[in-house]
């Protein structure tokens, strides 16, 4: 099994970027979902509600980010002495604050107002300890370092739209970090933990996932299929504690390396139990 896809996200809900190799710390990927964008009392604000973020392009600098959209640019610095409170779903961050120029442009650019932030080295975020263990820092991301998706499972899914008489999707619509080359769909809900490049990897949680898989993640649009009804028939939960549909695994580095493209990925250790999901 190996490493075919990798993908970081510099702006959450923006564009991903597609990497030949990705630095791995303990907080997750280099230079993934360390901005993001929040309304002016510091919510994150997302592909959820602003489908237009998915044609932001980020490319972080040596003190910033460059965004550009739809021929637009702009380059951002922060000043780590210019700082907001910030909420993602439940956890507070206190983020470097992008100056008032930059905030009012990006407003223009999404027609909302909006801020810009960054997960700097002052800024701490820390991921559920009841799921990923006591101390582990994350950026952005919604609740863990790392995203673990599978080739297999994505042709299963598709292969259930194709059923449906819909469109099948990319995997960009999962926006995962890591994508391996499994041919048994699903078979990602045995493993425990694997090692990629010499580093290894807990997974810790399956991902819930949202309406962001129905939309474009070129145009925003919601056009094409529709992943959540094909989730549906097979990938509803049955653990109370995560609710909805459920496609690939939040996963915790242990250990800090770089890994490419093509890597072998080892299965270290297995579950005995699949995740229950209820039967439709």
């Amino acid at each position: 099994m190996k490493v075919t896809g990798l993908n970081i996200h510099p702006l959450k809900s923006g564009r991903a970027i597609a990497q030949t190799s990705v630095s791995v710390a303990l907080d997750g990927i280099r230079g993934d979902r360390r901005f993001m964008l929040v309304d002016p009392q510091g919510d994150c604000v997302t592909q959820r509600e602003l489908q237009s973020l998915a044609r932001v392009e980020a490319r972080e600098t040596e003190d910033g980010i460059h965004l550009s959209m739809d021929g637009q640019e702009l380059t951002a610095s922060f000043d780590p002495r210019s700082r907001m409170a910030v909420t993602i779903w439940s956890t507070g961050v206190d983020a470097a604050l992008a100056t008032e120029p930059v905030n009012m442009t990006l407003s223009g650019w999404l027609g909302r107002p909006v801020r810009l932030v960054h997960m700097d080295a002052e800024a701490k975020r820390m991921a559920a300890p009841e799921w990923a263990g006591e101390g582990v820092q994350v950026g952005f991301a919604d609740g863990f370092p790392v995203l673990i998706t599978t080739t297999g499972s994505l042709v299963d899914v598709n292969r259930t739209l194709v059923e449906k008489g819909q469109e099948p999707v990319g995997m960009d619509r999962f926006r995962t970090n890591i994508l391996l080359d499994s041919d048994d769909p699903w078979e990602e809900d045995l493993w425990e933990s694997l090692e990629i490049g010499g580093i290894g990897f807990d997974l810790v949680k399956p991902c819930a996932r949202c309406i962001m898989t129905t939309q474009d993640q070129m145009t925003g649009e919601r056009i094409g299929g529709n992943p959540i009804q094909a989730l549906a028939e097979k990938r509803m939960s049955a653990d109370r504690r995560v609710p909805g549909v459920l496609f690939g695994w939040n996963a915790v580095p242990r250990g800090e390396g770089v890994i490419a493209l093509g890597d072998e990925a080892r299965i270290v250790t297995s579950r005995q139990e699949r995740w229950p999901m209820k039967v439709r």
